[in-house]
């Protein structure tokens, strides 16, 4: 076996591996997160076998709708195997159905604001971004947030179905950068 053929043969192997253990991770709900709402590295995906509730961290898959598409050229989101090509949020659940919303510079839930909530006018790259109405929460959506600053979530987009939960979102092997 020539040097090349060698060299060849152990790329192929290590591509073949990488992708095994690829499947493997995806299968076992194993995700990476690259974004900086939450640690970044490896994180878990924990079937939920009862309702969402308020301070459950969920992955959750937007719906396929604009403030998505526009999150994904702005590049806030990630392309994913989500409806739409989306890539799963991870943001904490804060308002459920029935709770109440106000958002005016910062977030409250029920008249209790949440920590670290101001509304941005702009993204980190100078462009416009428009707050959420806020109101009731309805039935069958949930209102996510992250306490990041540049977090983009239900302040901005409203509250999303809650049929988009993957699980419990659990860090494995993360680093808080």
């Amino acid at each position: 076996m020539t040097v090349r053929s060698r060299t060849i043969t152990i790329i192929v192997a290590s591509a073949v591996i990488l992708a095994m253990l690829t499947a493997i991770g995806f299968v076992a709900g194993l995700r990476i997160n690259l974004t900086p709402s939450y640690p970044l590295g490896l994180w878990r995906i924990e079937p939920l076998a009862r309702e969402v509730v308020v301070g459950d961290r969920i992955f959750i898959c937007p719906p396929p709708v604009e403030p998505f598409a526009l999150a994904r050229n702005r590049g806030y989101l990630g392309r994913g195997l989500c409806p739409g090509w989306f890539s799963p949020l991870i943001k904490t659940v804060v308002a459920v159905a029935g709770q109440h919303v106000v958002i005016d510079g910062n977030t409250t839930v029920d008249g209790i604001g949440l920590a670290h909530s101001s509304v941005r006018a702009i993204d980190g790259e100078g462009r416009a971004l428009a707050p959420d109405a806020g109101g009731i929460v309805p039935s069958g959506k949930l209102f996510l947030f992250s306490d990041f600053a540049g977090s983009y979530d239900s302040r901005y987009f409203g509250p999303i179905p809650a049929d988009g939960v993957l699980g419990l979102a659990y860090p494995i092997l993360v680093v808080d950068p």
